[in-house]
């Protein structure tokens, strides 16, 4: 099945501790259902100091769960997002107004 969610999409978070804020996907895992997006969901990792880097508390982006996320669109609200065919070529648009994602 094609992707709804992309690397790279502005995204808004509709559930969680997070709720409401906005970000950008760094990376997407289709097989188990999460993205990581950056500045949301951020847990604190403690790591021990070796040669190469000092130890320390780091803050680590954790991955959420794609249903609880949705695309921004060019109004800054959150979107379905569905799928077309246009000029022969399958193309993801945004549901509210129907404006073509993959320009």
């Amino acid at each position: 099945m094609a992707a709804k969610l992309k690397k790279g999409d502005k995204v808004v978070v509709l559930a969680g501790k997070d709720k409401t804020q906005t970000g950008t996907i760094q990376s997407v895992d289709p097989k188990s259902g999460k993205a990581v997006v950056e500045g949301i969901n951020v847990a604190v990792r403690h790591t021990r100091q070796s040669q190469q880097q000092q130890g320390g508390r780091r803050p680590v982006p954790m991955p959420i769960e794609l249903s609880n996320l949705a695309l921004v669109d060019k109004n800054g609200k959150p979107t379905r997002v569905g799928f077309r065919v246009e000029d022969g070529k399958k193309v993801r648009f945004a549901k509210t107004t129907g404006d073509v994602i993959d320009a």
